[in-house]
């Protein structure tokens, strides 16, 4: 029930962004969800991919660092709420919430939330016995 993401280290410059959504475009990658954070130097964009595998050889070719992180992809009603109930519980559980990153579902019915945890076997488990809907990473991929 794990979903792989890879993470891109880019220099904070301008034309970098562009250059990686460039060489997933002519590989004809489908960016499923993102997050880009980042300090005066360098950025960390984070992606869901449709063709994990692909991705990262394109990329690595293009000349970027990439690296591939395993996350728990949750779906939760878009509603007030929503990622409280699945913080809380983690939170009760002792288990840390390292980043987060979230996209509404083309329904529009639910957010589908995307964590990476400290403890991410754990987080599993514990989601999945209170009743939470994690998301395996083929279904992400082509959401």
């Amino acid at each position: 029930m794990k979903v792989e993401q890879i993470s891109i280290f880019l220099e904070n410059k301008p034309g970098t962004l562009e250059d990686v959504t460039r060489v997933l475009r002519d590989a004809n990658i489908n960016i499923r969800a993102l997050s880009l954070a980042d300090t005066s130097d360098f950025g960390i964009l984070r992606l869901i991919v449709n063709d994990i595998e692909t991705a990262e050889k394109v990329l690595q070719e293009g000349g970027f660092t990439v690296r591939r992180t395993a996350v728990v992809a949750v779906e939760v009603p878009d509603r007030p709420g929503g990622l409280h109930s699945i913080v809380e519980l983690v939170a009760r559980n002792g288990i840390n919430v390292e980043y987060t990153y979230a996209f509404v579902d083309r329904s529009g019915d639910n957010a589908l939330i995307i964590f990476r945890f400290d403890r991410t076997d754990d987080a599993i488990d514990v989601l999945v016995k209170s009743g939470f809907t994690v998301l395996p990473g083929e279904r992400v991929y082509q959401i």
